[in-house]
């Protein structure tokens, strides 16, 4: 039994184990510091001006088996979705618009899962405010009705504006915005409108006046920076009149006349007043102050002025009669009142109008011949003309006037009493023109100035105009441009002037002629003014392009004009492109192109425009050319002699290609020259290319050789003198031993 009882022990701890090992614990999140932004979104708040797409949060947890997390984000049934979720990072990203004016607060649900266990928490997220509302008027735009009589200082509006934000970026300021100084003041804090101190409202002066009005929040921050808001808003005020303004006469002053046959009960002169409160205006009333002397009346409604009595009886030439208007008040009663003063003359009666006289009584038609351009302030002397009315005093006062086109002349004296000689002068003598008018014709007119009949006369003036040779030749055109191919032969048309000179007979006869530096090749026709090219003239764009030249309109007395003609010889395709040689030599660095250059002697494009082509290249497949710079190179593909060797199977890289040079004009011109390229590896060609290419420099081979030749030279005189002076050094060592010998001999 004991041995029973010991075997059913480790079945009872495996059982234990696997109980323990079946058991789950749920993942949790970390908690939130009072800064962290790592955990469940707990106490976390969010600007509204955070931008779409933020990194705003990062939910942090963990599993206590050590199991892999994953996130997740919910939000209530309805509402809006402002968040999104990593699921393995927990990186919470902004995918909606904030506005914390339309909603403070967002509700989210969070959540971590192992796999099997899911924790799921309810979290607030405060959006806080940023400065992104402007102020709005609760009240503007408006309109108020103010009385004119208002007083200085008085309050007659109050702004209210309200914004949205909070903190500074909520408190509203007022301002006015006037471009001049105005009438009103606004309390920055209040919104309170008023009358500035010192200022009154004014009907009459101006009926309506718009306020613009500011409001401005006190700044916040958004996006980061400081940033004010403001709102502006108009205030319409209608000035309501009040009866502050006595009438005023309209019209003023008054004048009116009284005529030998004038009856009694005549209507001499109306005065008209109106209210100055012309809001509400009172009905007016007329009287007369002084200076009537009783032979006149006045209606009290229409203020019509008429005569009592007859007109031999009146003992004045004047009155001047003091007239009031009164306004009448809703009562009948009179109110405020206005006095102006009325000018009534006593004249006799005008019966004679003003009358135009010449040598032989009255006329009213004058004539005069005379050349065109007069000196200015001449007198018309062939004019003879008189003007006379016959009445006395103020009915023979009369003006006179000219009336013609423009202002060329003149008429002298200008106001006439009785009786006066006419006289006529020239004002604008440049405007006398026969050219333009080969006659003028006038109206002298005599108007009465003080009659009230301003009886008149006319007469007319015709000056007949001679010409005279005031005119230059005119060409039409300052300058004139040509054109004509250089295969054009002699004789043939370039161009035709015209110049027109407007006087008249031979004055007007034009001839033509041609000078200047250009003009040699070219003849001009001296009547029709057609240009031509001489006889002999042989035109080669090639030689000279550009001709330019004066053409000179002149009439029978010498006056002229000049007008500068430009010629341009048009280039045609006569020149076919040539290169140097028919047969070129180029040695090619693999990598490097060279380079062939023919040269087209036309003139212009396209015709000296050249573009090259391959013609001929066996095999075809191992050079390329541009056809705009004639640079020749490999295919690119060829990298090195082996693969040239490869494609063409032969080991010597000598090819002789034909290439083409073609120039663009019409027709087209080509021609070919055979080049012969040798190819070369880059590392070896660099001494032998350069040889290579002295076989087309004879100059400097020469040059190459005369170096080198004076380099020997210059290094044989070097060792010559070396070998020479150590010959020399040799003998004298010599003789020195020599002479020792002899001495020893000599002296024991």
């Amino acid at each position: 039994m004991k041995n029973v009882k010991f075997l059913h022990l480790p079945l009872l701890l495996v059982l234990v184990h696997v109980c323990f090992a079946k058991a789950d614990f749920a993942p949790y999140f970390y908690d939130n510091g009072p800064y962290s932004h790592n955990g469940n979104l707990a106490l976390f708040s969010l600007s509204e001006d955070t931008a779409v797409g933020t990194q705003i949060y990062c939910l942090n947890g963990t599993d206590p088996e050590g199991q892999e997390v994953r996130y997740g984000l919910a939000f209530e049934p309805g509402s809006k979705e402002y968040f999104r979720v990593d699921p393995k990072s927990g990186n919470i990203t902004l995918v909606e618009k904030l506005d914390r004016e339309k909603q403070d607060s967002v509700e989210v649900l969070v959540s971590i899962t192992d796999g099997r266990s899911k924790v799921v928490e309810k979290v607030t997220i405060f959006v806080m405010d940023a400065n992104d509302e402007r102020p709005e008027f609760q009240n503007m735009p408006a309109i108020v009705d103010v009385l004119e009589t208002t007083a200085s200082g008085s309050s007659i509006f109050k702004v209210q504006a309200v914004d949205r934000d909070t903190g500074s970026g909520g408190s509203v300021t007022y301002y006015l915005q006037n471009a001049q100084p105005s009438l009103f003041a606004i309390d920055r804090h209040s919104g309170v409108l008023r009358i500035k101190p010192g200022e009154m409202l004014d009907y009459e002066k101006s009926k309506t006046h718009f306020v613009t009005v500011i409001a401005k929040d006190g700044g916040g921050n958004f996006n980061g920076k400081e940033q004010f808001l403001s709102s502006s808003a108009t205030l319409t005020i209608n000035v309501i009149d009040a009866q502050d303004t006595p009438p005023s006469f309209i019209g003023i002053p008054y004048f009116g006349y009284v005529y030998e046959v004038s009856a009694p009960g005549s209507e001499i002169y109306t005065v008209v007043a109106k209210d100055g409160d012309v809001g509400n205006p009172n009905p007016i009333s007329y009287s007369f102050d002084e200076g009537d002397d009783g032979v006149f009346s006045v209606n009290e409604t229409t203020g019509v002025i008429t005569l009592l009595t007859h007109p031999m009886y009146l003992k004045r030439e004047i009155f001047n009669i003091k007239v009031r208007a009164s306004e009448v008040g809703p009562d009948g009663s009179l109110m405020d009142y206005g006095v102006t003063t009325v000018v009534i003359r006593v004249v006799d009666l005008n019966n004679n109008p003003p009358t135009f006289y010449g040598e032989k009584g009255p006329q009213n038609i004058f004539e005069l011949t005379m050349y065109e351009h007069p000196p200015e302030g001449e007198i018309l002397r062939g004019l003879k003309i008189t003007v006379n009315d016959s009445d006395q005093g103020a009915n023979a006062k009369f003006n006179l006037r000219l009336i013609g086109p423009g202002r060329m002349l003149r008429v002298v004296p200008q106001t006439v009493l009785n009786e006066a000689q006419v006289t006529i002068l020239v004002e604008d003598s440049a405007a006398m023109d026969y050219e333009k008018h080969h006659f003028l014709t006038y109206k002298l007119l005599a108007v009465e100035i003080d009659t009230p009949e301003r009886f008149s006369a006319t007469a007319d003036i015709v000056i007949h105009l001679l010409d005279t040779n005031d005119n230059a030749p005119k060409f039409s055109s300052d300058y004139y441009i040509a054109r004509i191919p250089e295969n054009s032969p002699g004789g043939s048309n370039v161009v035709s002037v015209t110049a027109t000179d407007p006087d008249s007979g031979l004055w007007g006869e034009v001839k033509y002629s041609i000078y200047g530096s250009g003009a040699d090749l070219f003849l001009i026709q001296p009547t029709s003014g057609i240009i031509y090219t001489q006889p002999w003239a042989n035109l080669d764009a090639e030689v000279r392009s550009k001709y330019n030249f004066y053409v000179k309109a002149e009439d029978t007395e010498g006056k002229y004009s000049l007008a500068e003609v430009f010629v341009t010889v048009l280039d045609l395709n006569d020149h076919p492109p040539e290169f140097n040689e028919n047969f070129l030599e180029k040695t090619m660095i693999i990598g490097a192109p060279v380079k062939i250059e023919a040269v087209d002697d036309d003139a212009e494009e396209p015709n000296n425009v050249i573009e090259y082509s391959i013609m001929k290249a066996d095999p075809d497949n191992i050079f390329d050319i541009n056809s705009d710079t004639g640079e020749i190179m490999l295919k690119s593909y060829i990298k090195s002699i082996d693969i040239v060797q490869n494609i063409t199977k032969q080991k010597d890289c000598t090819w002789s290609l034909v290439v083409q040079a073609r120039d663009r004009g019409q027709p087209s011109f080509s021609t070919t020259a055979v080049v012969k390229i040798d190819i070369s590896e880059a590392i070896k060609s660099r001494f032998f290319s350069y040889f290579l290419g002295l076989r087309k420099r004879p100059g400097a081979v020469f040059g190459i050789c005369l170096t080198v030749v004076s380099f020997a030279i210059s290094l044989t005189i070097f060792i010559s003198t070396l070998m020479y002076w150590n010959s020399v050094k040799k003998s004298r060592i010599q003789s020195q031993g020599k002479i020792r010998k002899i001495t020893r001999r000599v002296v024991p």
